[in-house]
């Protein structure tokens, strides 16, 4: 739990920072005096006053953060008001206020940019036999096919064709794939998708497409010594193919056939670099946890799982970022406005329970894992506050555009409000999340 909290409080601490910040350094340069800098609520741990007179805070709960500009009632003379946030041109004011939310987009970008030039290991884009009557077979593929691309988009990895698939699985229609069979033929498919509505606790849309990875074979890790496999010539490496009657025996089967054959040979084949090699291995008669006679042949058994390295330069690994980012702004809101529809549960929207569950997982996975989970939770807050809600930076935006319009700024009721419109909107909007946090951790 302790390192749960942690995670979370680092990764919101840093995005409502980058968040802040952006709104602080906009201002600045527009010459707009910034009297407090506050990161987080509650009691304050950290407090200091720079030589601008701004007062940096840090509180202890990180789940908010404000910068709080001078205003012209507060200035005492000329020279001050002019340094008032509500003083300046419209163009400023927009500027200051859209920088928050660009900031936590920019930061997006430079985080997938770092995942990006890191590089990762992940599954390659193999898919195994798509299940009778599914889309994927319906469409032709087959076990070993490679993707290459999707809708033009070239495709790195499994996670990367997970990703790119995303947005059809929930609008549906037709994709056009470009594969490389098992065989190294370059072929095309065309997968015809349903409209699926997302539930949380919904089946797997790439195995209800048939879009399955590649079962990976087990293959012998490492042998105890004295063991029945090691006896019988088995070799760091060596790859199942076959186990007594089962042939392409999933890790299961293997320790299936072992146990039930104690003191019997069990025939085996392995594939050993290029070679195929048979032998016969007589598992040990041992006892199990439970006291019951079991087989035993000495194996630790891993999964020979296609692999692909994930790296770019710098310069790709930034446009990479830029393309992420801009996809994950635009995936969101069109599923906003599919949940607006109904195609897309209400039951998706998370609060802080379920992000703070999030970012431990993610930070016990690793480092990779991790920040790629702070930049998803960065575009989240760069989107959520560009929506037209009052109170929100979308919502000042809004008023800002309709002074333009006006062409004088909008009147002080008018003002009231939207406040108070934008309150319940965003209460409701929290009464949600924390339901959903709720009914995810009591069901």
């Amino acid at each position: 739990m302790l390192f749960t909290l942690l995670a979370f409080a680092i990764a919101l601490g840093v995005l409502i920072t980058f968040h802040e910040y952006g709104h602080y350094w906009v201002a600045r340069r527009c010459g707009v005096h910034v009297e407090r800098f506050s990161v987080g609520f509650g009691k304050v741990l950290l407090r200091r006053r720079d030589r601008h007179g701004t007062e940096w805070a840090l509180s202890a709960i990180p789940l908010g953060g404000y910068v709080k500009f001078l205003d012209d009632l507060d200035a005492e003379t000329g020279a001050g008001r002019r340094r008032a946030f509500n003083q300046q041109p419209l163009r400023n004011r927009a500027a200051i206020v859209a920088a928050g939310p660009l900031a936590n987009l920019l930061l997006a970008v430079l985080l997938y940019a770092w995942l990006g030039m890191m590089g990762s290991q992940q599954p390659a884009a193999v898919i195994g036999e798509p299940p009778p009557g599914t889309p994927a077979a319906h469409a032709g593929f087959e076990a070993g096919d490679r993707f290459l691309s999707i809708d033009g988009k070239a495709v790195a990895s499994w996670n990367d064709a997970r990703w790119q698939l995303m947005d059809a699985f929930t609008g549906g229609g037709r994709v056009d794939v470009a594969i490389e069979t098992a065989e190294g033929l370059a072929r095309s498919r065309q997968l015809h998708l349903k409209p699926t509505a997302v539930e949380p606790d919904a089946a797997d849309p790439m195995s209800e497409a048939g879009l399955m990875l590649m079962t990976p074979r087990p293959l012998v890790r490492e042998l105890v010594a004295g063991g029945a496999g090691q006896a019988a010539g088995l070799r760091p490496g060596d790859i199942f193919l076959s186990v007594g009657s089962v042939n392409e025996p999933s890790a299961a089967q293997v320790v299936a056939e072992v146990q039930k054959s104690a003191g019997q040979p069990l025939p085996v084949s392995v594939q050993r670099d290029d070679a195929v090699i048979g032998m016969n291995i007589t598992p040990q008669l041992e006892q199990d946890a439970q006291g019951r006679d079991v087989g035993r042949i000495g194996v630790m058994l891993g999964a020979d799982l296609a692999m692909v390295t994930v790296k770019y330069g710098p310069v790709e690994s930034l446009w990479r970022g830029v393309e992420r980012t801009a996809d994950t702004v635009v995936l969101s809101f069109k599923m906003m406005g599919r949940m607006i529809f109904g195609d897309v549960s209400l039951r998706n929207v998370s609060g802080p329970v379920t992000i703070a569950d999030y970012a431990g997982q993610t930070a016990r996975i690793g480092l990779t894992a991790y920040i790629s989970f702070m930049a998803l939770i960065s575009v989240s807050i760069g989107v959520l506050n560009l929506l037209p809600i009052p109170m929100l930076d979308g919502g000042h935006l809004l008023y800002y555009a309709l002074e333009a319009l006006r062409g004088r700024p909008l009147p002080e009721s008018w003002l009231l409000t939207g406040q108070r419109v934008g309150l319940a909107l965003l209460a409701a909007l929290m009464s949600l999340a924390f339901f959903n946090d709720l009914t995810r951790i009591f069901s």
